[in-house]
């Protein structure tokens, strides 16, 4: 969000009726599969196509009939990745971040949670019969983790994709602190398409 300013959760709650809560969730889940046969994908990471053309992750605003911000994030994750979405939970432990955008008055919340890979399969396979599919979300898309030896395809080629608020900067921040990019992250892969 342009014009944000990171918060402790507990002061972001303490922020009054004034303001709403917007929870998002980055899922991940080891991938022990080769791009190519060669390029290892280590994990998969989801993030979604939004009805603005820009890239985001699952999520939304929680509302008053939400018990707490997981509850919310969890009932816009079943909106908008479908029934695969009851097979996990996202909790408070899931939590990484809070970014509140004053002139707005909406606190972006932040979660990451790691899956089975079944799960994140299971999660891209139902997508299209979510509620939300076609409407909100227009597609779920993996995150390469990866740098093809032109140092352009791959990671640095899709960074420079459009995101909304402070979404490149929650994935770059989630992927170095959880160690899910390569060691040495921008090394080069050495690796070119199949003719």
């Amino acid at each position: 969000m342009a014009g944000s300013r990171r918060l402790e959760l507990s002061e972001a709650l303490a922020l009054g009726p004034g303001w709403r809560h917007a929870c998002h969730a980055m899922l991940y889940a080891p991938d022990p599969g080769k791009l190519f046969g060669r390029i290892p994908l280590r994990y998969a990471v989801l993030m979604q196509m939004r009805f603005d053309g820009r890239l985001g992750f699952p999520g939304g605003f929680v509302d008053a009939r939400d018990g707490c911000l997981e509850d919310g994030l969890n009932r816009e994750l079943r909106e908008e990745l479908g029934e695969a979405a009851s097979a996990f939970r996202v909790e408070r432990a899931d939590y990484r971040s809070s970014h509140a955008a004053a002139g707005q008055r909406v606190v972006a919340h932040f979660y990451a949670k790691r899956l089975e890979l079944e799960q994140l399969v299971a999660v891209e396979a139902g997508a299209p019969q979510a509620k939300d599919h076609g409407l909100e979300v227009l597609g779920l898309v993996r995150v390469p983790l990866y740098t093809l030896r032109d140092g352009v395809g791959g990671l640095p080629a899709f960074l420079k994709n459009s995101f909304i608020g402070t979404a490149r900067e929650q994935l770059q921040e989630a992927l170095q602190d959880l160690g899910l990019l390569e060691s040495g992250s921008g090394r080069k892969t050495s690796a070119h398409r199949p003719q």
